[in-house]
C-alpha cells in the first residue's frame, strides 16, 4: 500500500473542498491520519480470507456448525463508504475436517479488508470454506448497514441488506437450507 500516495490523493481533495474551509491542523494532519485509516482497514488486502481455515483438526463430527453474529465492516467500492454487519456461518464437516470457531471470523475479517460489494464479500467467505474444508454443505448469510445508502443518496437510515451464499448440501437439500436458516434467523 503506498500511503504518500493515498496522504497527496487526501491533500488533493482537501484542496478541492477549499481552503477557505480546512483549517490548517486539518490540512497539516488529515491526510495522515486517512492514510493510517487505510493501512489499518486494508491490512490484509492481499491475503485469501482461506489462509486461516489451514489448521484442521479431525472430530468426528458430521452435524451442522453455526457461527452466528460475527461482526465486520468493510468498504464499499462505489463511495468509498463503510458498511458493517453481521455474518452468519454455518458448514456441515465432512471426514470430520473442522476448523477452529476463531478461524471462521479471522476469514470473515480478511475477507472484508478490501474495497468490496456486499454479495462479493458473502461470496468469498464461502467459496474459501469449500475450498479449505470441502464440507457437505456451506451456508453463509450477512446482514449489513451501507452508509452510502443511509448518509447519502436515498438516506434511508434504519435499512439493511441481507446477502447470502449457499453451497453443496445446502444448495441441493431444501430441508437442509431450511434448517441451516432457521438456525442463523
Amino acid at each position: 500500500m503506498d500511503r504518500e500516495r493515498i496522504e497527496r490523493a487526501v491533500t488533493e481533495i482537501l484542496r478541492a473542498l477549499g481552503s477557505d474551509h480546512i483549517n490548517g491542523e486539518v490540512a497539516d494532519n488529515t491526510p495522515r491520519r486517512v492514510a493510517a485509516t487505510y493501512a489499518e482497514f486494508f491490512k490484509d488486502i492481499d491475503r485469501d480470507p482461506g489462509d486461516v481455515l489451514e489448521v484442521v483438526y479431525q472430530e468426528q463430527y458430521e452435524e451442522m456448525i453455526v457461527m452466528r453474529g460475527i461482526p465486520f465492516h468493510s468498504i464499499c467500492e462505489h463511495h468509498l463508504l463503510p458498511f458493517i454487519g453481521t455474518a452468519d456461518v454455518v458448514y456441515i464437516p465432512q471426514d470430520g475436517r473442522i476448523v477452529g470457531a476463531s478461524k471462521l471470523a479471522r476469514a470473515v475479517d480478511i475477507a472484508a479488508s478490501r474495497p468490496q460489494l456486499q454479495e462479493r464479500l458473502t461470496q468469498q467467505i464461502a467459496d474459501a470454506l469449500v475450498r479449505k474444508l470441502d464440507p457437505l454443505g456451506v451456508l453463509v448469510r450477512l446482514q449489513a448497514t451501507h452508509l452510502c445508502m443511509t448518509l447519502r443518496g436515498v438516506q434511508k437510515a434504519g435499512s439493511s441488506m441481507v446477502t447470502s451464499a449457499i453451497r453443496g448440501s445446502f444448495y441441493r437439500d431444501p430441508a437442509q437450507r431450511a434448517e441451516a436458516l432457521t438456525l442463523v434467523s
